[in-house]
């Protein structure tokens, strides 16, 4: 196996096998301490611009289905691991996680130790680095450029074209999109885009009740603004009834507003929220708009920037399917699904613009927002987990009862 080299802007240098497509990428490094959904992670749109570091020690057991997908393709720069399984054992398997790298050009480094990488991103801080086969690699000239590199331009990378929907189940046994493990269906996506919901192979859903329906039997419609979304959260949404359309990173406020939506979706995203300023213009206007929204990860950052609140970047982020958040009306302590880099500041939040919903339990982080006198709430965490825990998935149920009865519950 070729050899290739993991080289950190500090001047460290793992040296390892190579996987996926032989080419040389900088990027930030991350590390990921979820123990299984690899395949919803690589295809996460908020890990664009980030090579991402599995702490788990085995990955690639049970190969990729593509069902599990959670974007069009793999969006992060480059995977590090410190073994890739070399068989895939599973029924739902389609191909390897080898041959999902390779299909999408996407190159990693194997056999390192991700123990040690992890401990000098966790003391030292997230920090940029190179994956390369080149084995005559010069140090100096590397630094250079892996200093230089930053995250620019990665929600245009990431987001939708154009706009699209993706319309609700109609019964219990409806052939919508569902809320679950199986949440993406190629075939399906497909369909959606050709606008022909009638071709979607039919799945039971995992939801017990569709709560986007009104009382007069029409469907809730909830616009999505795609910053570097999950297609979980529109699925999730859709598992419930609502009707879902996915807007472009650059709509304006009055575009959405113009197809009378019944709530609004701000999805997460990658990079500096602080980069979004064209975004944030539109998001205030959406804010004074008084129409339900809510809010996930980079959409909960954009809405605090948009209000007046400031955001920082972590020291190394949080990214996992075992991060705790407290709710701080109930105390109830719940395990969710993160994936970011950035939060918002609460030292100087302004009571009447928000309070604090929720805070991490390990760092004492925000986690969410509530907006006074709005019908607006916004979270850090991912609620449509895909991969991670689904203890806050029942946020949709709520964020629904706020568009139908004006009442987050």
């Amino acid at each position: 196996m070729k050899k290739a080299f993991l080289i950190l802007e500090d001047g460290t240098v793992f040296a390892g096998q190579a996987i996926g497509a032989d080419k040389e990428v900088i990027s930030e490094i991350v590390f990921n301490t979820t123990m299984a959904g690899y395949t919803e992670v690589f295809t996460d749109p908020s890990y664009a611009g980030q090579s991402v570091c599995m702490t788990y020690p085995l990955i690639g057991n049970y190969g990729v289905c593509l069902d599990d997908m959670e974007s069009e393709r793999i969006w992060l720069d480059g995977v590090i691991v410190r073994e890739l399984s070399e068989v895939a054992s599973n029924f739902r398997c389609d191909m390897s996680l080898e041959e999902f790298l390779v299909k999408y050009e996407i190159p990693g480094v194997a056999g390192i130790d991700t123990r040690k990488l992890t401990r000098i991103l966790r003391e030292k801080g997230t920090m940029n680095g190179c994956i390369t086969t080149n084995e005559n690699y010069n140090l100096d000239e590397l630094i250079k450029r892996m200093k230089a590199y930053t995250t620019k331009g990665v929600v245009e990378k990431v987001s939708c074209k154009e706009k699209y929907e993706v319309k609700g189940a109609r019964d219990l046994s409806d052939n919508g999109p569902v809320s679950g493990s199986a949440v993406f269906n190629a075939d399906n996506y497909k369909a959606d885009l050709a606008g022909d919901h009638s071709k979607r192979e039919k799945k039971p859903s995992l939801v017990r009740q569709l709560n986007g329906v009104k009382a007069d039997g029409t469907h809730l419609k909830v616009a999505l603004l795609d910053v570097g979304a999950k297609y979980n959260i529109a699925n999730s949404l859709a598992a419930r009834g609502c009707d879902v359309t996915v807007y472009p990173y650059n709509t304006t406020a009055e575009e959405i507003l113009a197809g009378s939506p019944d709530g609004i979706m701000l999805s997460n995203g990658p990079g500096d929220p602080k980069d979004c300023e064209s975004v944030i213009k539109e998001v205030k206007k959406l804010y004074d708009s008084n129409v339900p929204i809510f809010a996930i990860c980079l959409g909960h950052q954009l809405m605090a920037l948009a209000t007046g609140t400031d955001t920082h970047k972590l020291k190394y982020g949080h990214r996992g399917g075992n991060h705790p958040v407290k709710e701080l009306a109930t105390g109830k302590v719940y395990i969710s699904s993160q994936n970011h880099g950035y939060v918002v500041d609460t030292d100087k939040l302004d009571p009447k613009v928000a309070t604090p919903a929720y805070i991490n339990v390990n760092d004492g982080t925000n986690e969410g927002l509530r907006y006074t006198g709005k019908n607006i709430y916004t979270v850090q965490f991912h609620p449509e987990a895909s991969a991670g825990p689904q203890d806050t998935g029942t946020l949709f149920d709520s964020f629904i009862h706020m568009m139908i009865d004006g009442e987050f519950r």
